[in-house]
């Protein structure tokens, strides 16, 4: 956890008090107070989600959102569900988390040289931000770049893959994101300061279970972002 001074801090503090998509507040706090019953004696998180890791961290890992009964329940990117399970087990074989599980906040899980962030920081219905929602977060992420300043960005899956050419375009970087293909595996290296840019289909226990993603895929791309970093 960042002092709490640190501009990393204060920007945590702003994102927990966020309040600026009335659709994803309404959802977000009615699922803590329903809960899912298997979760009925936990005390929800139901607050916007900040982003957890490393303050030196070289890599920064993109998500989507925080999953309703995941980190809307716990307070901590992909920290309780099935797609948390699947990224930290990686996380954590190649050497960017020390432990492969990720429970509550207080499990001790410690990230090295990588910090997880959202395109969107709150729980959406059916896991579907929609676009203004996305871009109301926008400057949360742009401040973790400013911040963090990361070599690498892992984008799991499409939205997060547009989401940060998006910066990029705002900037004036790129004229377009068409270019940038996503694929799983994809790897872009865009404009000198830029971040490399790599891709993998999103941990969703839809596609883990399906055969979609495997663990192996993972492993393969962690591996690579591992060599560009150690260049």
């Amino acid at each position: 956890m960042p002092e709490t001074s640190s501009p990393l801090c204060i920007l945590h503090a702003e994102i927990v008090a966020c309040r600026k998509c009335p659709r994803l507040v309404k959802y977000r706090e009615r699922v803590a107070r329903e809960k899912r019953r298997a979760y009925r004696e936990w005390e929800y998180w139901g607050k916007p989600v900040a982003g957890f890791g490393d303050a030196q961290a070289q890599l920064l890992i993109l998500g989507l959102a925080p999953a309703a009964h995941g980190a809307n329940r716990t307070g901590r990117m992909f920290t309780g569900d099935r797609s948390g399970d699947f990224l930290y087990a990686a996380l954590h074989k190649a050497g960017f988390a020390n432990q492969p599980t990720s429970l509550h906040r207080d499990d001790g899980l410690q990230l090295t040289d990588a910090y997880i962030a959202a395109t969107c920081r709150c729980a959406p219905p059916g896991n579907k931000p929609l676009p203004q929602e996305i871009l109301n977060c926008r400057t949360y992420l742009e401040r973790e770049l400013e911040i963090l300043k990361p070599k690498a960005i892992l984008a799991l899956g499409k939205i997060a893959w547009d989401g940060y050419l998006d910066i990029l375009k705002q900037r004036g970087v790129i004229s377009s994101r068409a270019p940038y293909k996503f694929a799983h595996g994809a790897e872009a290296e865009i404009a000198p300061g830029t971040q490399r840019l790599f891709g993998v289909y999103h941990p969703s226990q839809q596609n883990t279970q399906t055969g979609r993603v495997t663990p192996a895929m993972y492993a393969n791309v962690l591996a690579g972002i591992r060599r560009f970093l150690e260049t």
